[in-house]
């Protein structure tokens, strides 16, 4: 018996436009990536984005500051680890492996690309791009797509649906990094598109993986 088939973490339908959606974004990271390499100032859209972002007060200041503990190591393997554990109860151990692959790579990725890019903040810091929206926008992606697919949505409603996840997740951990001074603008586009280019790869891997396996004890 080879069992019943657990859904692909990247369905079908979302395939082709989450495909180009990647490919574009891949194109605008490197292309930013080109673009600011070495330089260690903000950009004057950096600068007008900044001057309206910049300096929050309470409440907001505490909201920016959990949303930045997310995205640190402490805080996001609590977030990652309740996801894990909650698409596992509900019996999708391969939407649960996208999830941690998802965010591995895209922080890898931005955490790499920071190292051959070069940007830096703060007299040092290498800024570009932003690790902590990358994070936030591939688990949100992840779990998107696992709704996408557990709901049957179609092309047109799961792309919405995936993209619209990554663009809520992504603005608001890129909202917080400006907010409290960690990341440029641009950083933070940087790092959304990052996700957006990495995680639909990573879905695909999953699927191809997970599959090859399973035919292989069947």
């Amino acid at each position: 018996m080879t069992g019943r088939a657990e859904p692909a973490v990247l369905p079908p339908p979302l395939r082709g436009w989450l495909g180009l959606v990647a490919a574009l974004a891949a194109l605008l990271v490197t292309g930013l990536g080109f673009a600011y390499a070495g330089r260690g100032r903000p950009t004057e859209v950096d600068a007008r984005i900044q001057s309206v972002v910049d300096g929050v007060r309470p409440p907001w200041w505490q909201v920016a500051q959990v949303m930045d503990f997310l995205g640190e190591p402490t805080g996001s393997v609590l977030l990652v680890g309740a996801v894990v554990t909650g698409l596992l109860l509900l019996r999708r151990p391969r939407a649960a492996v996208l999830a941690v692959a998802g965010v591995a790579v895209a922080v890898g990725t931005t955490t790499l690309l920071k190292h051959v890019v070069g940007r830096t903040i703060h007299g040092g810091y290498l800024s570009y791009p932003s690790g902590h929206t990358a994070f936030l926008t591939a688990l949100a992606l992840a779990l998107a797509l696992f709704a996408s697919g557990r709901f049957g949505l179609g092309r047109t409603a799961g792309t919405l649906l995936v993209l619209l996840a990554g663009l809520v997740a992504g603005a608001t951990m890129g909202w917080a990094q400006v907010a409290l001074g960690a990341h440029y603008p641009t950083d933070v586009l940087g790092g959304w598109c990052t996700a957006l280019a990495v995680v639909p790869a990573t879905g695909w891997a999953v699927d191809r993986t997970a599959d090859s396996t399973r035919l292989a004890r069947s």
